[in-house]
């Protein structure tokens, strides 16, 4: 069993997690991708699983759900994870109905809603994407993980509607084999991307938090 991790995407959603700014992952400019050596993994699409979690200010009325990752591949070398990318189809977010609680509200008037140009405008910009630019060594003295046990640090340019920047979290990574695990959790700033609600400064969208939390568990396969 060994380290690294693949990374993701994502996908997300549009307001935030309760996680707060401490936990938020680092963001910085587009970073060059590097060509990968090593044997190429195809990410199990059926297997692998993106969520999102996203509140109001002050972490009240907390929504989640799911978005699709499409296809991607991961490339290991000498056991270790040198690069990949992947794909998410941010026409399949989905909002999971037991975080709708309010009377005459329903979860696919969220989905909607997400969907819209006020948000992700999936049938402008129907695809996310992830690729990783660097993977790390994990320290704990440097960085906070939400995933138990991390083992990796991985970077990778996350693409949101029109805009793509560099996003780096911790993960749980094993490569096993002809197998890859992974699990992560982070949060973003959706603002850092320009996803926002009506304008910047508006006051339905000072309501919503900006911290959105992703979490995911990934498998790829070697070919």
């Amino acid at each position: 069993m060994k380290q690294t991790v693949p990374a993701l995407i994502m996908m997300l959603a549009l307001a935030a997690c309760g996680g707060g700014a401490a936990n938020q992952t680092k963001t910085e400019e587009k970073q060059e991708v590097s060509a990968a050596t090593g044997a190429t993994y195809a990410i199990d699409t059926t297997t692998t699983a993106v969520q999102w979690r996203a509140t109001h200010k002050g972490g009240f009325a907390p929504r989640f759900g799911a978005i699709k990752v499409t296809d991607g591949n991961l490339i290991v070398d000498n056991g270790a994870i040198t690069g990949g990318n992947f794909n998410v189809n941010m026409i399949s977010l989905t909002t999971d109905p037991a975080s709708v609680t309010e009377a005459g509200k329903k979860s696919t008037d969220l989905d909607g809603h997400l969907k819209s140009g006020d948000f992700f405008d999936v049938e402008k910009y129907p695809t996310a994407k992830f690729e990783i630019t660097s993977v790390a060594p994990y320290d704990s003295t440097k960085q906070q993980s939400l995933v138990p046990g991390a083992t990796n640090l991985i970077s990778g340019n996350l693409t949101l509607k029109d805009s793509t920047l560099n996003i780096t979290f911790p993960a749980l990574v094993s490569v096993n084999g002809n197998e890859v695990t992974a699990t992560a959790k982070f949060v973003i700033d959706r603002s850092a991307w320009g996803i926002s609600y009506k304008t910047e400064g508006s006051p339905e969208n000072w309501m919503i938090s900006k911290d959105v939390e992703i979490g995911f568990s990934l498998r790829a396969d070697k070919k």
